[in-house]
């Protein structure tokens, strides 16, 4: 039985609930009595963890996952991806920000100190979060400290530099990580989440500046790494956290683990807390989501072998190609033998009309007993916001990208997340390029480019890393640009292939489940089938579109391929940051607008139309 950990969020977004920095006066917006103990503070700052962490599992759609219709703009790229005109959207938010310094500007009015320095950590905590989902999306921002009043001159201030606001973002998480509380709170921010959050920010801010080749008046690279590195390892040696014994069990429970768990989101439906994770693998309606065979084709086998150096890897059908991999495989997508039986019904294997490439998701999704989760927002398994496995992560990447890594330290990490699954151990020693990962077509393409020494090295830990982390968050986004791998997301979006119409058996009894036809009717005799009509090919004289069957790369055979006709290209000159709403940039022209990004303000001067009306 789950149980209530925080009180109803809606209370505390109630206190403030201005869009802006901060329009209104500091007597008006805060009560004299308010701020006074614990309990208003906890009350106040709830409203933080509702908004600045996501609630649902899945990533943003990318190169590895998503789904058969509507596919993001990021996906898309190009012409797809404009910029927004409303001021205030597109992440260009800063309400949280004004109630974070609210609070930070209110301490005074507490006379326990104890509550002070918590609270004041937790603030900076979010504060630094704050930023860092800022600065992922836009590059330089505006930095503010303090509450603002309507009449400000710094409501009207250009971006801060990246620099100076990273700078800004590690003196609030150290002052948390030193303010916050030790114990094991797994809804709650204490010293082990600003770690894992600085450890974070600064494996990303290292990676950026490395791959990205960013110049600025500061630290290089390796000065952010060895940040992550230390941060990731005090929780790793803390003595606080262990992985708990199941991957696939730990996401699809209800209940946060509290041993891998560092900070989770509780969702209740006692409190009309829930997502959809469930909902989207079992419903028709669900999006009918699905793993690019990419990202399925980079699993290793179970012995540590390569599943690309077999030979006839790249047309193999399902049952095969699954067969023998590393285990984790089985704990995201469903595999042959995977059997859903309740009250709807008792599905067995993969079900094709319910995903965009047949490689059906099944991470995050509820175990069949609770039949309610099957229904949308009604999954209540709690979201990992960090955990004891990231840390391992974070920590192999940042010794590997400074040229640090040692087999003790690969010991220590990767191989641990690696005996969870009942994987062989890493060794460097033994490890070479893999080709698959440096291909044009599958693989990281700037890094192929730039040929590290220990290239090797850090593709198996990209590797990993890919495997560990899908679904979680924004992870895949968020590692494609701070790599530079953009051109990721021109690769192929494609899933099973499919020599050509006829029969196919994707649960490994050898009895066929699912037929495939080029007909303009569905053959007639075998009820035990789930046919399914090739479309987007010319049937008897006549092209059939696309509706609710099936799209193969080549016609009438090749691999499930749902936008095969769709143009998608990637700006590297453009792409990797967000450009701000043309309201906003109209509200303040000192705001510079990001490269490549033309929003028609570039020569606007304000004096030229007082000009005209004269």
């Amino acid at each position: 039985m789950k149980k209530i950990i925080l009180p109803i969020l809606a209370l505390a977004v109630g206190l403030s609930s201005c869009d802006m920095l901060d329009l209104s006066p500091r007597d008006k917006l805060v009560p004299e009595t308010y701020f006074r103990n614990e309990d208003d503070f906890m009350m106040f700052s709830n409203s933080f963890y509702d908004n600045l962490f996501e609630k649902s599992p899945f990533e943003r759609q990318s190169d590895i996952f998503f789904q058969r219709g509507a596919i993001a703009d990021e996906l898309l790229g190009g012409s797809a991806r404009q910029v927004p005109t409303k001021a205030g959207t597109s992440g260009w938010t800063w309400t949280q920000l004004r109630k974070i310094n609210t609070m930070l500007g209110n301490m005074y009015r507490c006379d326990d100190q104890e509550v002070v320095k918590k609270y004041t950590g937790l603030a900076k905590f979010f504060r630094a979060r704050f930023y860092f989902e800022k600065v992922k999306r836009f590059g330089d921002v505006p930095w503010y400290d303090r509450e603002l009043g309507s009449t400000d001159p710094d409501l009207y201030k250009p971006r801060d530099s990246r620099e100076f606001v990273i700078t800004k973002m590690i003196e609030d998480i150290d002052e948390a990580i030193e303010a916050l509380p030790y114990d094991v709170s797994l809804y709650r921010v204490n010293r082990w989440a600003a770690l894992m959050l600085k450890a974070q920010f600064c494996l990303y801010e290292g990676s950026y500046r490395k791959y990205h080749a960013v110049e600025l008046d500061g630290h290089g690279p390796e000065y952010y790494f060895d940040l992550a590195a230390k941060a990731a390892e005090e929780v790793m040696n803390s003595g606080v956290y262990r992985l708990a014994p199941d991957y696939g069990k730990l996401f699809r429970q209800p209940d946060a683990d509290p041993g891998e768990y560092i900070l989770a989101i509780n969702m209740n439906q006692a409190i009309g807390c829930g997502h959809s994770a469930t909902a989207k693998a079992c419903m028709v309606t669900g999006g009918s989501y699905g793993f690019s065979k990419k990202f399925i084709d980079s699993f290793l086998m179970k012995d540590g072998s390569r599943f690309t150096d077999k030979e006839g890897w790249d047309t193999m059908q399902f049952v095969d190609e699954v067969k023998d991999r590393d285990p984790r495989l089985g704990a995201i997508i469903r595999m042959p033998n995977h059997v859903r039986s309740n009250a709807n019904g008792t599905y067995i294997g993969p079900q094709l009309p319910l995903t965009s490439t047949g490689f059906h998701f099944d991470k995050f999704v509820m175990d069949a007993e609770y039949v309610i989760a099957e229904r949308a927002d009604m999954s209540f398994n709690d979201i990992p916001v960090y955990r004891l496995g990231e840390a391992y992560l974070i920590f192999a990447e940042a010794k590997a990208e400074i040229g640090t890594l040692t087999q003790d330290d690969v010991d220590n990490s990767i191989n641990i997340l690696r005996a969870r699954a009942g994987m062989p151990d890493m060794k460097l020693s033994e490890l070479t390029v893999d080709p698959y990962m440096i291909s044009y077509e599958y693989g990281y393409r700037n890094l192929a480019s730039l040929a590290p020494s220990n290239l090797a090295v850090l593709l198996e830990i990209r590797r990993e890393r890919t495997i560990e982390l899908c679904l979680e968050d924004s992870r895949r986004w968020d590692d494609i640009v701070r790599w530079k791998e953009g051109k990721c997301y021109e690769q192929p979006l494609t899933g099973m292939y499919f020599p050509g119409p006829g029969e196919y058996d994707l649960t490994g009894d050898g009895v066929p489940d699912v037929c495939l036809y080029a007909t303009s009717k569905a053959p007639e005799g075998n009820t035990n089938l789930t046919y399914i009509q090739i479309q987007e090919i010319t049937i008897d004289g006549k092209n059939v579109p696309y509706s609710d069957g099936i799209v193969l790369s080549e016609g009438d055979h090749g691999y499930m391929d749902m936008f095969r006709l769709r143009t998608r290209s990637f700006d590297e000159n453009r792409d990797y940051l967000y450009p701000i709403p043309t309201g906003d940039r109209f509200l303040n022209l000192n705001l510079t607008q990001n490269p490549g990004w033309n929003d028609g303000l570039e020569n606007y001067n304000p004096d030229d139309e007082e000009d005209e009306e004269e």
